[in-house]
């Protein structure tokens, strides 16, 4: 079973994510985390979805996404515990390495 974060984890492994300039963001009404990309054109917002999708499918956990033409918006969360746990932040570990070729 999938826990969620504890407070410890929240302070430890959420809190670094959340501050300064990555992006990322506590999703209003819900626990989860958002972050919008914006790349150069669409064949770069797809290679990085792509990325993410493999890596996605190895961990068994799929983000939301919304991508309109070089736009790729996720977010966060997992549905096994209603709320956000580790493999959240590790998704978005990978994630934020994957980020290349981002114009913003």
């Amino acid at each position: 079973m999938v826990e969620k974060l504890s407070d410890n984890e929240r302070e430890q492994l959420l809190e670094p994510l959340l501050e300064g300039s990555n992006g990322w963001t506590l999703t209003s009404g819900r626990d989860a985390i958002s972050k919008k990309f914006l790349f150069a054109d669409f064949n770069q917002a797809f290679s990085f979805m792509t990325a993410v999708a493999l890596r996605a499918e190895k961990m068994n956990h799929h983000p939301e996404w919304f991508n309109v033409y070089n736009q790729v918006h996720i977010t966060l969360s997992t549905h096994d515990c209603q709320g956000l746990s580790l493999r959240d932040i590790d998704l978005a570990a990978f994630i934020d390495k994957a980020d290349t070729g981002r114009t913003d």
